[in-house]
């Protein structure tokens, strides 16, 4: 028995209308997308529960605020930023887009272990949210269906996936490692290594690897296991993983790292084991960073276009706001080399 103190809930009312919990708040703030006969009987539901909309509460869902979140989550690096540098030009695109659209934009830093698919569910603070970073895909995509679940609006950055929770503004991640594979095997260099996780837990660094692997098979090579190593996205990782590739003794020409941090960070390990980049490895990496540039040498790098990633990913998100069709995107990248590859 309920006590006459308790309230009802969504989620009451999403168990006696036989439907979901975001069947519910789409009902509650009057989305088009529910028919008339589920928006009947959620109707009949509240009506019989005496349910109460809290305002404060459902904010999110039935008035807006005119603000968007951004949501960054830790990445490891070697200052006390714990922000993955890719993601500050992204920032600053994101940061336009919603001045355009005349929406405040909510910065707010998160770990990946904290409960923050739930912070937002009942939140007034934003409209929707936008995701930058998220680790280990496994792990993430279980927040991300509870997201849905909600009927929170959000879109990320990340990897297009075709049984993905949720809308993603992402890469062709595939076609960056066809770049490098093809500019690799110009060069010569068919013995790529490649540091970087290359597993379904880790996406959009294996989709590079992948994409890599086709490019050298059209041309009678491939990558092999004994020159894949795992790195996490910083200098510290690809320095480490750059010294077990080298302490396994197994030739290679090229190396491909899934990030520029991993990059840089295994250019110091060669040159400090008396490997000469490019004479003896071409190195590669993934973002173009600023970084990038001023390493030494330059970094040949796969550019993601960061300018119209961001517009995208607040363009996407208005349009959830407002009810809008939308769909998943998937950038296409570029190349762009210097030194570090090539000599000339």
């Amino acid at each position: 028995m309920r006590s006459k103190k308790s309230r009802s809930t969504s989620v009451d009312i999403a168990h006696r209308a036989g439907v979901s919990q975001a069947t519910v708040s789409r009902v509650l703030r009057g989305s088009p997308l529910v028919n008339p006969e589920t928006r009947q009987r959620v109707l009949e539901a509240v009506r019989e529960l005496n349910y109460k909309v809290d305002h404060r509460a459902s904010s999110l869902r039935t008035q807006r605020s005119g603000t968007l979140a951004l949501l960054l989550f830790e990445d490891p690096t070697p200052d006390e930023s714990h922000i993955n540098p890719f993601f500050l030009s992204m920032l600053g695109s994101i940061t336009r887009a919603c001045a355009r659209n005349r929406h405040d934009l909510l910065v707010s830093f998160q770990q990946l272990s904290d409960d923050w698919h739930a912070d937002y569910e009942d939140s007034m603070k934003a409209d929707g949210l936008i995701l930058l970073g998220y680790g280990d895909y496994m792990v993430y995509r279980s927040k991300l269906e509870q997201l849905v679940e909600q009927g929170t609006h959000f879109v990320r950055w990340g990897a297009v996936l075709e049984d993905q929770p949720g809308i993603s503004i992402g890469c062709d991640n595939f076609q960056g490692g066809q770049l490098v594979g093809e500019h690799l095997l110009g060069l010569g260099r068919k013995r790529v290594a490649f540091l970087g996780y290359a597993s379904n837990h880790y996406p959009e660094f294996f989709d590079r690897y992948r994409g890599c692997d086709a490019a050298l098979q059209k041309a009678g090579a491939s990558m092999h296991a004994e020159l894949q190593v795992d790195a996490e996205s910083s200098e510290e990782a690809g320095y480490a993983a750059a010294v077990t590739l080298m302490a396994r003794g197994r030739p290679f020409d090229a190396l491909f790292a899934a990030s520029d941090m991993i990059a840089i960070g295994a250019m110091r390990a060669l040159i400090e084991h008396g490997r000469h980049v490019p004479w003896d490895v071409a190195v590669v990496g993934f973002d173009d960073i600023p970084m990038a540039r001023f390493a030494s040498p330059p970094l040949t790098s796969v550019i993601q276009d960061t300018s119209r990633a961001g517009e995208l990913l607040v363009e996407t998100l208005l349009k959830q706001v407002r009810e809008e069709k939308v769909e998943s995107v998937m950038l296409p990248p570029s190349l762009v080399v210097r030194r570090s590859s090539s000599a000339a």
